[in-house]
């Protein structure tokens, strides 16, 4: 299959297996059944990654701080995903190795030094650097950090580009056989002794009726909400839940970049949290998270005054320069659908997830909590449980998969190890395109890559020779034939989705006074269209 986008299935549709939600969880057990060959049908009321799953700090790692709430398991768990993660797109994930300035009166370093020593030794590193101690004094990462801070700890995780994990995983399941239906809503959904009977209404009002074997509840922050309001057994009653989630809103700040080198920090903050500074989008510097608990998903998801004014002021802690609420650039927040532990404080709820089964007839298996860095380990274990249920044996299969364009082989041939096998992977496409900017060559490389040729065609779909060949530049560095790729084969639909999602090119447009015609322009295009 090409991956072209199926915008709403058949009359009458059957499946195996209907997901609703398509954040990272509900796009990674759709991408996980279809590969094992079963029906499936995926549906969003919004965009891919509308919510939670573009709002995260966008991490791949173990969960440092979580050792010392004893989450072993989880962290065990986490780290054990890690390297398969980023062996499986290493043009969307990357290696980065964090920064911990020691600071006497919080934490004694004997114990971050046990904590390190665990997180190096909890799972198998095959490539990744393992913890060491730094003189801040002369270490490049002490430089932009008040004098004070002299010693510090440095221990290796993972970036990734969070929206595109998941529009990816639906790129992936799709390829597969799976109908991915975004802007569709689920509105209804019954029991029916061994089926499932759903309603599905698109945002034009249209609605299609669907048949299915099994139902997941993908939701996210809607969870609870989907089943008390959405799902019912066949006598009307909303199936019997047994657990319960606690939703905290993550707010994150962008500003303009705090240092020039490569690596990220991690501050311990005042209250016993950390706060992240990373490095991001070349020109910017990322500031993450908060902890706030909040009563209901709906109109939650955005930064306070408080919250901006929390990060500027534990960062500037440590920080030589001062940074200021109103430098940022850009705010953002998700809300986090913890599972419900009764921990006394929300920065020591867990963030493991479990899975409920119900198999009160037609099998209902619904998500509860869970985090990027886990998706893969839990869509298999949930498609394990589904395939079980529907007595189909169907074997695992994404532990050693690539993710769409994650494969450079066709490229650089053998892989070696990630981090360089893409550095490897830009000089040949700059060798093979090289009337390509290099800004837009790096970029669309991260984007797409081993799948760029794809994106770099003319519009009657040969190969472009030239950049003239792409087509009109829409907004600066988004030409056409990169949004025909997008509307294809993606599911974008609008400039939101290409500017904010399945790119960050809106947050360079911010930093240009006509960023509101540029993304005009875009609406405009896909209107056109």
């Amino acid at each position: 299959m090409n991956g072209a986008v199926i915008s709403s299935p058949p009359p009458g549709i059957a499946c195996d297996v209907l997901v609703v939600g398509g954040g990272i969880n509900g796009a990674g057990i759709a991408r996980d059944l279809a590969g094992r060959g079963l029906k499936v049908v995926l549906c969003e009321r919004d965009d891919l990654a509308a919510h939670t799953s573009s709002a995260s700090t966008k991490l791949i790692h173990g969960g440092l701080r979580y050792l010392e709430y004893y989450e072993f398991g989880l962290v065990r768990k986490a780290l054990q995903e890690r390297e398969v993660l980023l062996r499986s797109a290493p043009h969307l994930m990357w290696p980065l190795r964090f920064v911990m300035p020691h600071a006497p009166a919080m934490r004694p370093a004997w114990m971050i030094r046990a904590g390190l020593f665990l997180y190096d030794h909890l799972a198998r590193r095959e490539w990744l650097p393992g913890s060491s101690s730094i003189d801040l004094r002369t270490h490049a990462a002490g430089a932009p950090l008040k004098a004070e801070y002299t010693r510090g700890f440095m221990y290796s995780d993972g970036w990734v580009d969070d929206a595109r994990l998941v529009t990816l995983c639906a790129v992936d399941a799709a390829e597969h056989g799976a109908t991915v239906l975004t802007r569709t809503a689920c509105t209804s959904a019954t029991r029916h002794g061994t089926g499932w009977q759903a309603t599905l209404r698109d945002d034009a009002g249209g609605e299609q009726r669907l048949s299915a074997r099994a139902l997941v509840n993908a939701a996210g922050p809607w969870a609870e909400q989907l089943l008390k309001r959405t799902v019912h057994n066949a006598d009307g009653q909303p199936p019997h839940e047994r657990r319960s989630l606690r939703l905290v809103r993550g707010s994150h700040i962008v500003v303009p970049r705090l240092f020039d080198h490569p690596h990220a920090y991690i501050f311990q903050a005042d209250d016993g949290r950390i706060v992240f500074a990373i490095p991001y989008e070349r020109d910017f510097t990322l500031i993450g998270t908060t902890d706030v608990e909040v009563p209901d998903p709906s109109g939650a998801e955005t930064c306070s005054e408080a919250e901006a004014a929390y990060l500027c002021a534990e960062v500037n802690r440590y920080f030589r320069t001062e940074l200021r609420p109103e430098q940022t650039v850009w705010r953002y927040a998700g809300v986090r659908p913890l599972l419900e532990d009764h921990a006394g404080d929300a920065k020591a709820a867990t963030r493991d997830y479990k899975l409920e089964l119900d198999h009160d007839g037609a099998p209902l298996l619904t998500v509860w909590g869970g985090k990027i860095t886990t998706f893969r380990k839990l869509a298999e274990q949930a498609a394990d449980q589904l395939c079980a249920a529907l007595g189909e044996a169907r074997p695992a299969w994404t532990h050693d998969a690539f993710l769409p364009g994650g494969d450079l082989s066709g490229w650089i041939g053998p892989a070696q190890r990630p981090d360089t096998d893409f550095a490897r992977f830009v000089q040949v496409v700059q060798q093979r395109y090289p009337w390509l900017p290099p800004d837009l060559a790096q970029r669309l490389a991260r984007a797409y890559g081993s799948r760029i040729d794809r994106v770099l065609r003319a519009a009657g779909g040969e190969a472009a020779a030239q950049l003239q060949d792409l087509g009109a530049e829409i907004a600066p560095g988004l030409f056409e034939a990169e949004l025909r790729y997008l509307r294809d084969t993606e599911w974008a639909a609008s400039a939101d989705d290409v500017l904010w999602r399945r790119s960050k090119l809106g947050l360079h447009l911010l930093a240009d006074h006509p960023a509101s015609s540029q993304s005009q322009a875009v609406s405009d295009w896909f209107a056109s269209r």
